[in-house]
Parts: C-alpha cells; structure tokens; sequence
C-alpha cells in the first residue's frame, strides 16, 4: 500500500481534484504536492513544496522524503497555460525525463502512475474502430501535447527497463471534459459557431472530471499494469456535441475549420493544436476492457452524460450576445463576428 505518494501537477484543476481526493484515504499517510508555483485552490491534507521538476530539487524531494509512489499529472495540454509551445514542450519532455531520473535513483520508490492521453493514438482515417493498448498510431502526431506524451510514454517504458520493480501504470485518458475543467475540446465546444470539417463527423469520445480523478486515485492502489486506456462508455458525434451544447454548428472545408479555430485563439478563446483538429476531424475509439478488468474501475459517466454535464453548466452562457448573420457572409465572418460578441472587454468577464 502506498504510504508516501508525491504528486506533480497539484495546481492545475484535475491536480487540485486528485489530492483532495486522496486526501480521503486515510492508508496513505502522507501526500507531498510539488508544482512551479502555490495552488490557488484546497490541496487537502496534501503538503505543498514548490520546485520545478526540470531541477534537481526534486529529487532531492523525492530521496529525501522516502516518497514510495510518484504520480505524474504535470503534463501540460496547452501552450498557453505552459507560457508558449517552446517552454510547453520543455516542461512536459525535460521535466518528466528529470522526473523520472529522479524515480530511477531513489532506492524507496516502488510505484509509479503517469497520467497521459488517449492522443497518443493519434487520428487519421486509417484508424481501426476501437484502439487496443497494443496497438499504435496510424498516423503519428507530429506536434503538440499528443506528441510530447508519446515522447513521454517512451521514457517511461525506459524507467521499467532500467528499475523493473517499480511497478508502472499509465493512463490513456480520452478527452477530459465536466462542469468546471478547461480543455482545448471545452473551449470548441463553447464557441458560438462552431466549425465541423464538411464531410466529416468525428466519432468522439470522452472521460468525466470527476471519473479522472477517481481512476487516477484507484491506479495508485492497483498493481502496475503498463498502459491502460480510460474513457466513458459509447460515442457522440461532433454534430450531435454541438446540438447538445446548444450552439449552431458550420460545416465548412476543413483547412477552413483551422482558419476559424485561429481566429479563436487570437481573441483567447481557444487554445487548441493541430492533433486535436484532426481528432475533430477524424474522431477515435478507445477500447477499455483492461480499464474493467484489469484496473477494475468503472467509470460513473457515459460519454454522453459527461458531455452533457459540461454542456449544462455552459447552455444559454452566451446565446442571447450572438449577432445575427448578415447576408452574403462567408462561415469565417460569421464565427468572426460571433466570436468578438463573446469576447470579454473587461478583465471582470474573463
């Protein structure tokens, strides 16, 4: 049983969840948060210790503490929550690598669970119908946070085969969406048009917040299992999200849905890569048998029903703001002119 677990990423969102969450669990007797800077929200009975984990501080951290279970949530799916592309990518790539050589050195630690994505499958149309976690990309993601977990992934299998007892689960998560999280995926769903490549209507899958955090709790008491894909039941459609959502949907060419999703991200609405517009595009299934049988944990959402716990706490936000389209508009002056009416023009209303 875990004794000393130390979590990085504890203040982001799901990070914050996580150890309030395991806070709860009175066999684990002491939790060490670690991220660069001071959460802004409750870490529970959780000890925070700022440190950077591309510094060798944390291992020290580790080492010095006897921490016995690593759980690593610090990879960042953004660019602009990790300062820009550049420094991103130096986080999620350096710092897990100085993270996990930290691990590897320390003689008390025995387990470890890494939080990843589902986006390591990438997405193409030459995917099979449900991905296994034997199976790997049709099409490799070239850039991004997909790419940066695979590279991550990749160090990870390194650390088993350097310190094979240490006892190694990662979670492939399908898209994480619910009431109070922000993703690339809520932000394009809560446009006020929102653009669906013509021709395509992606299959989507997704994970409730609330079902994250707890698979993440129920990993650091299972054995290590090697990757294991997490994800709620069924699919919805990209048309189907948008109808849910409440909101207008366009059917334009697709080198046209990344013309309208920059545009979006040039007024801070969105902040989404070129993977996750193939994943809309595209789509992906993600097979969870070893999530049930070998993980044992089932998920309290379906697809649908975290879709529409998210869409309930956003439905009607921002509705009565849009402008009407005026004759002879192109789809890209239409979801301009939507988008600066829901633009915030005070900090107030961000």
């Amino acid at each position: 049983m875990p004794r000393t677990v130390l979590v990085v990423g504890v203040s982001r969102h799901l990070g914050g969840a996580f150890v309030r969450r395991l806070s709860r669990d009175e066999t684990v007797e002491r939790i060490i948060g670690v991220d660069v800077v001071p959460p802004r929200h409750g870490i529970g009975r959780a000890e925070f210790m700022r440190a950077d984990i591309r510094s060798p501080l944390v291992s020290r951290i580790i080492s010095g503490n006897d921490v016995d279970t690593v759980v690593h949530m610090g990879v960042i799916a953004t660019p602009r929550a990790g300062g820009g592309r550049a420094t991103q990518k130096e986080i999620n790539v350096i710092g897990t690598m100085q993270l996990l050589a930290a691990c590897q050195r320390a003689e008390s630690v025995t387990r470890l669970v890494v939080k990843s994505t589902a986006g390591v499958y990438g997405s193409s149309p030459r995917d099979p119908a449900m991905f296994t976690e034997d199976m790997s990309a049709m099409k490799m993601p070239r850039s991004g946070w997909a790419r940066d977990s695979v590279e991550v992934e990749g160090y990870v299998r390194g650390l088993s085969r350097r310190r094979p007892d240490i006892e190694v689960t990662t979670l492939r998560f399908a898209n994480v969406i619910g009431p109070r999280v922000r993703t690339a995926f809520t932000d394009h769903f809560s446009l006020p048009v929102i653009p669906i490549p013509f021709g395509y209507d992606a299959r989507l899958q997704f994970v409730h917040e609330d079902d994250c955090v707890a698979a993440m709790t129920h990993a650091v008491h299972a054995p290590g299992l090697g990757p294991v894909n997490v994800a709620g039941d069924g699919i919805i459609t990209a048309s189907q999200a948008a109808t849910i959502a409440g909101r207008p949907f366009v059917l334009v060419p697709r080198t046209a849905t990344g013309t309208i999703t920059d545009l979006a991200k040039r007024f801070g609405l969105v902040d989404i890569g070129s993977d996750q517009l193939d994943m809309l595009t595209f789509g992906r299934g993600l097979d969870t048998g070893r999530m049930r049988d070998a993980l044992g944990f089932e998920p309290g959402y379906s697809t649908r029903a975290a879709y529409e716990d998210f869409a309930r706490a956003t439905k009607g936000r921002i509705m009565d703001r849009l402008p009407f389209a005026q004759p002879g508009w192109t789809a890209v002056q239409a979801a301009e002119a939507a988008i600066r009416a829901v633009t915030p023009t005070s900090e107030s209303e961000k």
